[in-house]
């Protein structure tokens, strides 16, 4: 998203809504430095308390991912690999997201070792997706085997068509929402893309 100087302090661009300003974030030694347009701000990467990673799908793309810090004070910071260019387009640069992240969460675990990694949403969110998806693939799956037992064959091959769209969306979100703890200063790959394959 941005030209940069391979020496120059590891940088991330994003805009994160269609309309609304560009937010930039810069390493300076252990500060996190938030540039919003309006007004910069200077985050100490000691006060960071948790660093987790999601699967964020919106209704324009199933290619979102996240990263969200929580400090100290109880104040969260999140950003994504995406960014807005007009109300219609959106840009992608995986390889300089996951390489700001994965200098971030280096950086954060020389500042505060303690800081906990985790992916996933929490474990009562995740576990209630996971029961509201399962739960509508079934009432699907009833709904059709109900509607060929009937003779509606039509609606029958609807309900399937449904659910294989249903669980082509909620599986993703299950699999890779799964709650997890990290090691201090991992850096998930399918979770946050653009890195080197192994």
């Amino acid at each position: 998203m941005q030209a940069e100087d391979d020496d120059a302090p590891p940088s991330w661009r994003q805009r994160p809504k269609p309309i609304g300003f560009e937010i930039a974030y810069r390493l300076d030694g252990d500060t996190l430095e938030i540039d919003s347009t309006r007004k910069v701000d200077r985050v100490r990467l000691a006060a960071v308390e948790q660093v987790r990673f999601l699967y964020a799908p919106s209704n324009v793309t199933a290619k979102s991912f996240r990263t969200q810090l929580r400090l100290s004070d109880g104040k969260s910071i999140t950003f994504g690999n995406l960014s807005w260019r007009s109300l219609t387009d959106i840009e992608r640069d995986d390889p300089r997201y996951h390489a700001f992240v994965t200098a971030l969460s280096a950086t954060i675990s020389r500042a505060n070792p303690r800081a906990r990694f985790v992916a996933g949403k929490p474990f009562p969110l995740w576990l209630a997706l996971a029961i509201v998806g399962g739960l509508s693939l079934v009432m699907l799956a009833f709904f059709s085997l109900s509607a060929f037992r009937s003779g509606a064959s039509t609606a029958g091959w609807l309900g399937i068509v449904l659910g294989a769209a249903s669980f082509w969306q909620v599986w993703p979100m299950v699999r890779l929402n799964r709650p997890r703890e990290l090691a201090n200063g991992e850096v998930p790959g399918e979770l946050v893309p653009g890195g080197k394959p192994n």
